[in-house]
């Protein structure tokens, strides 16, 4: 039996009540990151320090934090091979 790259994505989302306890331990920062993807989604890095208003370095360590959670995903743009697109698990 064969898993498809559907069926792998499915297995990666979470529950509204999964996100919403991990997301609460993490800081403000995380937290307004992936209020930005729930609206727009997939973004890049530069993406969401314009739409969050946020600096460069603290989008990026948000980013890591969410990823460390398994809240957000990530994959290369189909625009640009050389960005990562970043996504919510939810």
């Amino acid at each position: 039996m064969s898993t498809t790259a559907a069926d792998s994505v499915g297995d990666d989302r979470l529950t509204t009540s999964e996100y919403r306890e991990r997301l609460r331990e993490l800081p403000p920062s995380a937290k307004l990151v992936a209020k930005v993807l729930e609206s727009d989604s997939p973004l890049s890095q530069g993406q969401l320090a314009e739409e969050s208003l946020l600096p460069d370095r603290t989008v990026r360590y948000a980013l890591n934090r969410l990823e460390d959670a398994d809240i957000v995903g990530s994959r290369y743009s189909f625009k640009d091979a050389r960005k990562q697109v970043y996504f919510l698990r939810t």
